[in-house]
């Protein structure tokens, strides 16, 4: 049996470039409303200390945790539910860019429990927040597609 490989390359490449948005799409918003939704519950999300902690200074402590982790968990299911159904875009995406600034924000607050060794050494929290780079990216594609009527997405 001969492999045509160019003719292979090409339906993979045509493959990619029809559902590779939508794929990106669904998983970012499978991501956002699962890990949202883990923050309604108590004790459940492994990152509900540090983002109770982040937001305890971001706000001066003028929210407690107790609702500081139930605001977070809506803000990011939001995200998630307006990824998934493809509405509002342009909200869904300035919601989960106004997220990240607050993810990211522990790398400066507390950098010491960030980096092993500053500045490449990431301890685990510092790993689950720096790879968020992949999320601003794909983020970045989605938002290039806002206005696309042609491809029937965002």
């Amino acid at each position: 049996m001969i492999v045509n490989f160019e003719k292979l390359d090409n339906f993979l490449i045509d493959t990619f470039k029809r559902y590779g948005t939508t794929t990106l799409r669904i998983s970012l918003g499978v991501v956002f409303l699962w890990f949202g939704f883990l923050k309604f519950f108590p004790n459940v999300s492994p990152a509900e200390t540090l983002a109770t902690r982040t937001i305890d200074v971001l706000t001066f402590g003028l929210i407690i945790p107790s609702v500081s982790v139930k605001i977070l968990a809506a803000w990011e299911s939001l995200i998630g539910l307006g990824l998934l159904t493809n509405k509002f875009q342009r909200v869904t995406l300035f919601l989960l860019w106004s997220q990240m600034v607050g993810a990211w924000s522990p790398l400066v607050i507390f950098p010491n429990e960030m980096f092993i060794s500053f500045p490449f050494v990431l301890t685990l929290e510092g790993q689950y927040i720096v790879k968020n780079l992949v999320i601003i990216a794909g983020s970045f594609v989605l938002a290039g597609m806002v206005r696309n009527k042609n491809t029937g997405e965002i």
